[in-house]
């Protein structure tokens, strides 16, 4: 298996070069926060090796010796921390060691949980950090490893190798499997990371211990990627209160296994605002070719949204379009609070749906599109002014992304 290089190489090389700040880097087991960190780094620190474990609980003094902040430098060094966030004290630990040394040293804090949420107790690192979010391969960044430019957001449309393309289908984007193209291999490996979740991450960070119930609601979520959830039926298959799975299923997309779409209500007449979408973060092993292909566009589209607000190109926030009479669009882009783009996805369909013509007059969206899985790329730039609805090929629209 060769390494090949990452968008978020890049972006956090360029964090290094312009901002002080620490940078937060976040993201699924596997996904490469290691590599990424190791490879820009001069010194690395791992919570999970004892000895270098034994280091950081000597305190701030103790590391930035360790690290070698005592000897003189042309330019500041690049520090990781890595899954720091299972030291009990990590953030108190942060703030004493970045208002010591932030001039002698670039730090990168990697880790596999989600550690922005802890900022809804209140934030004792404000203004120290920046937040970057990483993702598996998508289309985009197989062709492209550079920062977009900020003036247009979207790339110049690029064809994708189809052997990049097929692998990217079949094994998912995760970086070992999809560089690898193995199926036993990707099997095994979906199998082991789903393993670790549950028996690691959940049950040593959570204190969930009800391990047996937690692991059946996960093998329902396998089956559902792309459905509405309805909290009471999975409580009810489960057997458990309403609120136990409402926490269960947050535990799970904060562990990465999935994420939850809401419905956009603003400028929309009679739309639901309750169920949301759930998603697997790992399209691979989606049985039905229909979920596995709004999946797929799902992820690249939470990607994009997320890096686009990470590098501070603009807020952008991803939904979907339901009312009550069961009109939908599988995906709403909104930028800065307002409807920007909508997307429908087809395995192979090129007619266009009717709800797309209807929910952009409502929501005047500048960008709907249908985007079609199966199509052949078409040399030609899906954003090159804003129109009524128009059917893209998956991997012409894709390759414009992030």
């Amino acid at each position: 298996m060769s390494h090949r290089k990452r968008l978020y190489d890049t972006m956090l090389a360029e964090h290094i070069q312009r901002h002080r700040q620490m940078a937060f880097v976040t993201g699924p087991r596997q996904v490469g926060k290691t590599t990424t960190g190791r490879d820009l780094s001069s010194a690395y620190l791992n919570w999970d090796n004892a000895d270098d474990r034994q280091v950081i609980l000597k305190g701030p003094a103790a590391t930035a010796e360790k690290l070698g902040l005592d000897r003189l430098r042309k330019e500041p060094l690049v520090g990781v921390f890595d899954e720091l966030h299972k030291y009990a004290r990590w953030k108190s630990f942060l703030k004493g060691f970045y208002d010591t040394y932030a001039d002698l040293v670039h730090l990168l804090i990697t880790g596999s949980s989600r550690m922005d949420v802890y900022r809804r107790g209140g934030d004792s690192l404000m203004g120290r950090y920046f937040l970057y979010r990483m993702h598996p391969f998508t289309v985009a960044e197989v062709i492209h490893q550079e920062l977009p430019d900020p003036k247009t957001i979207f790339r110049p449309p690029h064809r994708i190798a189809e052997v990049d393309f097929a692998a990217l289908w079949k094994h998912g984007g995760y970086p070992e499997p999809f560089l690898k193209r193995d199926a036993r291999f990707s099997r095994r490996w979906s199998t082991l990371r789903q393993q670790l979740l549950l028996r690691e991450d959940i049950r040593d960070l959570t204190g969930i211990h009800e391990l047996g119930q937690i692991e059946a609601l996960v093998n329902l979520l396998l089956e559902r990627s792309a459905d509405q959830l309805i909290y009471a039926n999975l409580a009810r298959e489960i057997q458990v209160a309403i609120d136990t799975i409402r926490r269960w299923v947050e535990t799970l997309c904060g562990f990465h296994l999935g994420f939850l779409l809401r419905p956009w209500f603003k400028n929309v007449s009679s739309s639901l605002r309750k169920e949301p979408k759930w998603f697997l973060r790992d399209w691979s092993g989606i049985t039905d070719a229909g979920k596995r292909a709004e999946t797929f566009i799902a992820c690249h589209l939470l990607k994009a949204v997320e890096g686009w607000t990470d590098l501070g190109l603009g807020t952008f926030q991803l939904g979907y379009l339901r009312d009550k009479q069961k009109r939908e669009v599988d995906f709403i882009v909104a930028r800065d609070g307002k409807p920007w783009m909508l997307v429908e996805v087809k395995k192979a369909q090129e007619q266009l749906s009717p709800a797309l013509a209807h929910f952009q007059g409502q929501t005047k969206a500048p960008y709907a599109f249908q985007v079609v899985l199966d199509a052949e790329y078409v040399d030609a730039d899906c954003f090159a002014k804003p129109r009524g609805p128009l059917v893209v090929p998956a991997r012409t629209f894709l390759s414009q992304l992030l």
